[in-house]
């Protein structure tokens, strides 16, 4: 059996690609917040039932880990929130700072300068646009501070990497999946999806829901309702079958993973 705690406690991304999801939810769950990568920790050690993690580490960790169906973070073409940003053209770059907090987007940008014929070097570092620039000509930045970093010096933006996946494959990009534990009881990982996928709807059918989340996402973000409104047209929620053909894409192109992804139900 597995603990009452782990149980009631989701984890969700400290960005705001899933606030239509998890938009009132503190008071019957209890929400785990960090960035995707740790996230991915999180769910291994059972600190929580279910979690939205990097697309890439589900593709690290199939033998582990089990996808919900029909929920993601996702986008068709411009994302506004994986972006390299650099004084100079992709294609001038030799160096590129990479970020510790996401491993799809690093996989993603990987894969596409391979498309390119590029191969610049890559350094991990924090997720800091300024220190990020310093030390190379390039950098990698994802949610919340890919769309500052966008807000405050927006000529420095060379590349949207939902917009460019969309110009190579015609498809999607998942960048983020619901994984659980393949330990995991059923039965509750159906009450978590449906809590989940509830919430979703809500959000997509309700004008008010929609306005009440971006207010909700303006509490915890720099960026104003126009932006929000737009952002939440950029990133979305919903998996259907266009958006699995570019998941399972981006598993098995750019990961490597030749099943594809493999779903609880």
């Amino acid at each position: 059996m597995v603990e009452s705690h782990w149980m009631q406690t989701m984890g969700r991304v400290a960005f705001l690609n899933c606030d239509p999801l998890f938009y009132g939810l503190e008071s019957d769950w209890n929400i785990l917040a960090a960035p995707p990568a740790w996230l991915t920790g999180h769910l291994l050690r059972k600190d929580c039932i279910l979690a939205p993690i990097p697309a890439a580490d589900y593709a690290r960790h199939a033998d582990e880990l089990i996808l919900l169906p029909d929920i993601g973070i996702c986008s068709r073409g411009e994302v506004g929130s994986v972006l390299v940003f650099g004084n100079k053209p992709l294609d001038q770059m030799k160096s590129i700072a990479l970020p510790t907090d996401s491993a799809t987007s690093v996989q993603l940008l990987k894969y596409l300068l391979k498309k390119r014929n590029l191969n610049p070097e890559f350094v991990l570092m924090g997720p800091d646009l300024e220190g990020m620039l310093k030390q190379c000509e390039g950098a990698l930045l994802i949610g919340d501070r890919a769309l500052e970093g966008a807000k405050l010096a927006p000529d420095t933006v060379q590349l949207d990497l939902g917009k460019d996946w969309l110009k190579f494959t015609q498809k999607p990009m998942v960048f983020g999946v619901f994984a659980a534990r393949k330990d995991t009881p059923i039965e509750s990982l159906r009450h978590a999806h449906a809590v989940l996928n509830d919430n979703l709807y809500h959000f997509e059918q309700s004008v008010e829901q929609r306005q009440s989340v971006i207010e909700w996402a303006m509490t915890h973000s720099h960026l104003d309702y126009e932006r929000l409104d737009r952002y939440f047209g950029e990133v979305f929620n919903r998996i259907d079958s266009e958006n699995l053909s570019g998941l399972n894409e981006f598993l098995t192109k750019a990961c490597g993973l030749e099943s594809g992804a493999e779903f609880a139900w």
